[in-house]
């Protein structure tokens, strides 16, 4: 029995429920008693047991949830995106709600730290650090419902585009699947992205611009020379104007590096005549009176170099030698 019981409670983090621990030859007796004050385990969750003393760690958190929501049981929300790597979602809280999604003829409820959610639609099973989770774009749209605000959103849908996690096609039909579009922060932000947006900086900075009524610039294409040489892929490009805008966030510019690396870029672009603008991201907070202007004012001035845009190529711009002055 105890080695039955050892690997069983291997493979779930030192946890088993009162089910388990009874196929495996515990008597309910032994098991209460076991779990009375001042014994070795403890009952974590209805029918959930930790076989040990002490506050359980984060992951048995995790599996004592999956536990006590049953066959079929996948974490989703906040929890997997953790476990996915997912830094959008800010720093997490010391004992956060689990989130776990069941098949909608599943009957747990929510109690204590685990909220139950129920679906009629089947839901691809990933193992993640050794936990089954919801698909990456499901547990992002789970998410949702406990971000704060829409830069909140915006941060989350566009770390997860930007870094490849998901595609914009991915987010929009599990969107539809759980209907959850009429989120007014959600809205907005799938618009943001579909136009090239890929950071909170860059969602505001299109705030601004529309606000001001500016022209819209196309946002993170490929930009190359006439040869097929790779230029750069500035945040906001106008390419009737030759005029780009970066938005130097300080979080990406810390190291020497990093900081030699955009000088470089920076240097290359305004080599090949295009006109660089530099904003940060609490300029654009504070004071986009300012960016207005300095946007407005390139723009009327046009282009006055030896390369402007020519013509596009799919999602990226060429540029190519020609004279307007």
């Amino acid at each position: 029995m105890r080695t039955l019981t050892s690997s069983l409670i291997n493979r779930q983090d030192g946890l088993a429920t009162s089910r388990q621990l009874t196929d495996l030859g515990w008597s309910r007796s032994t098991v209460a008693h076991r779990c009375g004050k001042g014994g070795p385990w403890q009952r974590v969750l209805p029918r959930v047991i930790l076989l040990q003393t002490g506050a359980p760690s984060p992951r048995q958190r995790l599996r004592a949830a999956l536990l006590y929501a049953g066959e079929g049981a996948l974490l989703t929300g906040a929890a997997a995106l953790t476990l996915y790597g997912v830094r959008g979602l800010g720093p997490p809280a010391k004992a956060p709600p689990v989130d776990v999604l069941v098949p909608a003829g599943r009957n747990p409820r929510s109690r204590a730290y685990v909220r139950i959610h129920r679906t009629r639609n089947e839901v691809r099973r990933l193992p993640v650090e050794g936990l089954p989770c919801a698909h990456l774009a499901r547990a992002v749209i789970d998410a949702i419902p406990t971000l704060g605000d829409g830069r909140a959103v915006t941060a989350l849908l566009a770390e997860v585009v930007q870094r490849g996690r998901c595609t914009l096609d991915d987010l929009t039909s599990t969107l539809k699947s759980v209907h959850r579009g009429s989120d007014p922060r959600i809205t907005p932000t799938i618009e943001g992205l579909t136009a090239g947006i890929r950071s909170v900086a860059e969602a505001d900075a299109r705030r601004v611009l529309a606000a001001a009524a500016i022209a819209p610039p196309v946002w993170n294409h490929n930009l190359y020379l006439r040869d097929g040489t790779f230029l750069a892929r500035p945040d906001a490009y106008w390419p009737a104007a030759g005029l780009v805008l970066e938005i130097d966030s300080r979080e990406w510019h810390l190291s020497p590096d990093a900081w030699e690396h955009t000088m470089t870029r920076r240097n290359r672009m305004t080599q090949h005549g295009l006109t660089v603008l530099s904003v940060s991201p609490s300029q654009l907070r504070d004071n986009p009176d300012e960016i207005v202007a300095a946007i407005r004012g390139a723009l009327g001035r046009g282009v006055c170099s030896a390369e402007v845009v020519a013509r596009s190529v799919g999602t990226s711009w060429r540029v190519w030698g020609v004279a307007l002055c």
